[in-house]
């Protein structure tokens, strides 16, 4: 039965009914009670496995197909009328021209299954800032992680009234055909269309395809910003809170970062560090003028392998209850999870994340690996041990910071200031870093990834950097001040000279004192950066004052080869980059000339 009288929705809906023809659909609610009798069924059917209840009560176990474990970029689409609108960095195709391929392969696909209609918030409920979409999926696994990631069932059709401005998002898992798998955003109509995958990443419509590709639209329609950034408060011993958004590409620790545990140079005097967001920043300008982020999800999707006590504890025991864990080992002994640097005892009698049955240690996947490089866990944001109080806070908390960073081996130093809001948008669009497994292809590539955004920007690229000049118009002098980190520096051994983990608080507590004009800094051709003294390394004994200064050095010929890169994405993204962007190039090309 309906949940609604909002005739667009169900308009949809009885269109989508049409289209694929399902046996039967059920209308999501968010009850216990409903969702409790889907796990069974799952559990009925094999999709999923109900783990040990002792050690980890509510959570399950789900296997995706092998041709179906990351996201896949080649596959994704952004269908804007015309071209230049979606840019050249994203996979274009005309709306009609994909609707046409696309609408045999969903005609009747549901046949013999269950639509499940999931009405979601994206934000907290009752926020100005919160948006509602719609996703219909044949997949229990998706009704159950949508319940975890996003506000579902009847408060999301609450908030969204009788409003036509909600997303529309059709997911089939058809046939997981590889060669007929289509994850594609049409920003211009609200709508998402996703067939052929039931991995995360994909059929998850309020994740990625909506909360950044389409919400980017919006925010540049609307004058708001969508981003792939972490949230996160340090708590200052007299009470008061500072937040800061970052935007690194996946695995480069970003939910270590916003779950970090301070060391204890700073625990002891009281420092705290509140999450708010692990992933993505909906960001507006407050009434007070200043810029406010909202986590427009409710859970993480995280990366499992290297989770473990001593990287990320918080993420761990956020995981411990009401967790689905996808394509992580299963470990039989006992009926829980494994995963490489969970600790150092992969367990003898367990099911690879493919689930063939091993003895000992003859993997057969992945190279000799029990749980896939880009295993996931979906968990409660309620179950984090560090959220913060103001997660679900309507209006969103002030940004003081915004950081961006990547991996780099030598060229960028540990951290570095940018001169102003516009030098900071080249720096954010100049973000470079090594290629991880998050994203199917070559793993260890130095790919430009601008804001991080690459994957996710659903516009022109060129318009998207335009966007953010436009923010820091109106945002004046209250503008967040800008920065870039770079934890992974390695040594001539290739090994990592900063701990990274928690004592990446030291760098950020030297943002907030630049924020506060505490500290002076070097100027730089690339930025200012920091004087090494400046920087609390009390209690770290591999770091001195010299390897410090070591980790802060710009050498002017690795940065005049990375000047050429950014040149070259600039190139490829065309005409659109804003002539500012281009200047901000040149000058810091004859700054480093000098």
């Amino acid at each position: 039965m309906a949940l609604t009288n909002n005739q667009h929705v169900l308009d949809w809906v009885k269109e989508m009914e049409g289209l694929m023809t399902p046996d039967k659909t059920i209308w999501i609610d968010g009850s216990e009670g409903q969702l409790r009798a889907l796990r069974e069924e799952a559990f009925k059917t094999g999709e999923m496995t109900e783990l040990n209840q002792e050690k980890l009560p509510g959570c399950v176990l789900h296997h995706t197909a092998k041709n179906d474990v990351a996201r896949v970029e080649g596959r994704t689409f952004i269908c804007t009328k015309n071209k230049e609108d979606a840019g050249v960095i994203n996979n274009w195709m005309d709306p009609e021209e994909m609707k046409a391929k696309l609408v045999p392969m969903y005609t009747g696909c549901m046949k013999g299954r269950t639509m499940y209609v999931i009405p979601y918030c994206m934000g907290p409920i009752g926020s100005p800032f919160s948006k509602v979409g719609i996703e219909v999926t044949d997949s229990i696994y998706v009704v159950l992680n949508m319940d975890i990631m996003t506000r579902i069932g009847v408060k999301a059709l609450r908030q969204l009234g009788d409003s036509n401005d909600f997303v529309r998002g059709q997911h089939a898992k058809a046939d997981i055909n590889e060669e007929n798998r289509y994850i594609v955003q049409f920003p211009e109509e609200n709508a998402i269309w996703s067939i052929n995958s039931g991995y995360g990443g994909n059929v998850l419509l309020g994740k990625k395809c909506f909360a950044l590709r389409i919400a980017s639209y919006q925010g540049m329609k609307e004058g708001w910003m969508a981003e792939h950034m972490l949230i996160l408060g340090i708590e200052c011993p007299n009470g008061e809170t500072k937040y800061i958004t970052a935007a690194f590409p996946s695995a480069c620790g970003k939910t270590n970062l916003a779950m970090l545990i301070p060391p204890e140079v700073y625990a002891k005097q009281g420092y705290k560090v509140w999450t708010v967001g692990d992933d993505i920043a909906w960001m507006h300008i407050g009434e007070d003028g200043r810029l406010y982020a909202i986590n427009p999800e409710n859970g993480f999707f995280g990366v499992a392998p290297g989770t473990n006590e001593k990287s990320n504890p918080n993420a761990l025991h956020t995981t411990m209850k009401g967790t689905i864990f996808t394509n992580v080992a299963h470990n039989l002994a006992d009926n829980t999870v494994w995963w490489e640097g969970l600790d150092k005892n992969p367990p003898e009698d367990a099911q690879e994340w493919t689930g063939i049955p091993v003895n000992g240690k003859e993997y057969v996947a992945n190279g000799g690996k029990l749980a896939h490089p880009n295993s996931r866990f979906t968990a409660p944001a309620e179950n984090c041990p560090c959220l913060s109080k103001e997660f679900n806070n309507p209006m969103g908390v002030p940004v003081t910071a915004m950081v961006f960073g990547g991996r780099r081996a030598k060229t960028a130093p540990l951290v570095y200031q940018s001169f102003s809001w516009e030098h900071g948008v080249y720096v954010g669009s100049a973000m470079a870093s090594e290629t991880t497994a998050a994203a199917t292809g070559a793993v260890g590539v130095v790919r430009r990834d601008p804001m991080a955004m690459r994957p996710f920007c659903g516009y022109n690229m060129g318009d998207y950097f335009g966007h953010w000049l436009e923010m820091g118009k109106k945002l004046g002098d209250k503008a967040p001040k800008i920065f870039h980190v770079n934890w992974f520096r390695t040594d001539d051994n290739g090994h990592f000279i900063w701990p990274g983990f928690g004592d990446n608080m030291r760098v950020l507590m030297w943002m907030l004192d630049r924020c506060e004009g505490k500290v002076d800094a070097v100027e730089t051709p690339i930025g200012y950066v920091p004087k090494a003294e400046d920087i609390n390394i009390e209690g770290l004994s591999d770091i001195t004052l010299d390897v410090l200064k070591g980790l802060l050095e710009i050498d002017n010929d690795l940065w005049l080869e990375d000047v050429k890169g950014v040149e070259e994405l600039y190139d490829q993204i065309g005409e659109r980059v804003p002539a500012e962007l281009r200047k901000q190039l040149a000058d810091l090309r004859a700054r480093l000339s000098k």
